[in-house]
């Protein structure tokens, strides 16, 4: 099944990198959507910027919402590396 095998301890170097690279991508997303809400909320203290303030709360829910994109372009793309038999066993068709 997807997201059970651990990619950072098991599997080959190229599984490890990917892992690597999607972690620091999901890791970068999450601290610019909270960056974003943070903005955002300074901004609604003034009238003058709440419509600015409403722009990165837009923003940064679109970067919420990568947060699992990602998460499930990474189980695919690490199940395309060559883990298609093990995959295969875990949705039954042996």
């Amino acid at each position: 099944m997807l997201f059970q095998k651990d990619h950072r301890s098991d599997g080959t170097n190229r599984q490890k990198r990917v892992y690597a690279m999607f972690e620091l991508a999901y890791t970068a997303v999450d601290f610019a959507a909270a960056t974003l809400f943070v903005i955002g909320s300074i901004m609604f203290f003034s009238e003058d910027w709440q419509t600015q303030g409403t722009w990165m709360f837009l923003i940064g829910s679109i970067c919420f919402a990568l947060k699992p994109t990602l998460r499930l372009a990474r189980e695919l793309k690490l199940a395309a590396m060559g883990d298609v038999d093990d995959l295969a066993k875990r949705v039954g068709r042996d």
